[in-house]
């Protein structure tokens, strides 16, 4: 499926719910909604609660969920669109490959989907050009000829076979560095994200790859933490796009003989990474900073959390503060967001704990609960983002000096 012009397409907005009436769409589309996109969309059918109407609301998520040839849902962010494209650059590592220069005008998340996909296409293009990279593999078979070494002993003890158990190297593209870029673009080309303008480059894209390497699933982390040489550094940039789709291929689902496969974005999840990766791009070499701290505890660590992030002294290995990143709009802090700060920084023994919001709450909190001080702060998602970054790390490293000058003041 691909969006035409003529595809009738229901906007919602961040926690903003829209009523309809009762045949915008069929009982049957609502269920699908209903059981596959929970946590993207909360539903409600049609009942005296909602004077007898649908009612449909965002919960946290941009994207677009193609629900049939006809029909879709455009999840929009309350962030501005410009920013939205900023965060995710930085949350995906993309910035240092230029991915994004002229693609901060989109004039939508879809818009802006296809026109990454269009660079990742012809990218795979240029590079099937120039030829895929391969690399040898060890193999083994019963061949009709001798090929690499001859195992010996297997063949010793099944004499009556006529071909020859052999030990050999195959030179072969059908590795993870093109099977991650397979598996990637047949997602795309299933999306209904491209249009007619995009999606030919795609499918020759695809196909480019598909005699070469199998279409086996991956997942986003497959395509991180990989080790590169000359021959293959150029898949680098291809491999950080390709978890940019497969982080945000949210769940199928079979409509009539289509398979339907939204583009769906968590926008918690992605301001957790955006402070994080920004924060590791600006913080001065005397602070060091740990994302996803897993901490075990309990008898036989059988419990485990994972702290958002830790900010350490480079020097002194100490734990300075915890960061808990919450996307929320509320007036002041919750009652179980600052229990939960209060003992992850029990757990890493340091005095300062930070509530982080991508707006400024109207309450200002300061306070000492035990040894631990807990503060809320802000890295706006409004207006300019490098000058709200530089408000945030300003505030950030005034807490961590003091904990430098006045050394470590849990005991």
């Amino acid at each position: 499926m691909t969006q035409s012009q003529s595809q009738k397409v229901l906007s919602l907005t961040e926690y903003t719910p829209v009523r309809l009436r009762p045949d915008f769409i069929t009982t049957d589309l609502g269920e699908i909604l209903w059981r596959k996109y929970s946590p993207q969309i909360m539903v409600d059918f049609p009942t005296p609660k909602t004077d007898g109407q649908w009612q449909f609301t965002s919960q946290g998520w941009v994207g677009f969920i193609p629900c049939t040839s006809e029909f879709g849902i455009a999840l929009r962010p309350k962030v501005e669109l410009g920013n939205l494209f900023r965060m995710l650059e930085y949350a995906y590592k993309l910035k240092s490959f230029h991915f994004l220069e002229g693609l901060v005008d989109c004039k939508s998340l879809q818009d802006f989907y296809e026109r990454l996909a269009n660079v990742l296409a012809r990218r795979v293009l240029d590079r099937g050009r120039r030829g895929f990279y391969r690399t040898y593999l060890s193999e083994t078979d019963d061949l009709p000829f001798i090929k690499g070494r001859v195992n010996i002993r297997q063949n010793i003890q099944k004499p009556w076979h006529i071909n020859i158990h052999c030990r050999y190297e195959e030179h072969t593209g059908d590795i993870e560095e093109n099977q991650i870029l397979s598996w990637t673009l047949s997602r795309i080309a299933q999306s209904g994200m491209c249009t007619e303008r995009v999606l030919p480059t795609v499918r020759r894209a695809y196909h480019a790859l598909r005699g070469l390497a199998s279409v086996i699933p991956f997942k986003p982390r497959d395509c991180i933490g990989r080790l590169y040489n000359r021959l293959n550094d150029d898949y680098q940039p291809l491999h950080a796009l390709c978890r940019f789709f497969l982080e945000h291929s949210g769940p199928s689902h079979e409509y009539g003989d289509k398979t339907m496969l939204p583009f769906l974005v968590n926008m918690e999840r992605l301001y957790e990474l955006f402070v994080a990766e920004w924060l590791r791009a600006h913080l001065p070499p005397t602070v060091m900073l740990k994302v996803q701290e897993k901490v075990d505890v309990g008898e036989g660590q059988r419990l485990s959390f994972k702290i958002d992030l830790v900010l350490y002294g480079t020097e002194t290995g100490e734990a300075l503060c915890v960061l808990d990143t919450k996307y929320k709009a509320k007036e002041e802090p919750d009652t179980n967001d600052v229990a939960k700060v209060v003992a992850y920084a029990e757990m890493k023994r340091c005095a300062e704990a930070i509530l982080v919001y991508p707006v400024s709450t109207t309450k200002t909190l300061d306070a000492l609960f035990g040894k631990i001080k807990v503060k809320n702060m802000s890295f706006s998602l409004a207006g300019d983002l490098e000058e709200a970054g530089q408000a945030f790390l300003s505030k950030l490293l005034d807490i961590t000096k003091g904990m430098k000058k006045g050394g470590q003041a849990y005991l």
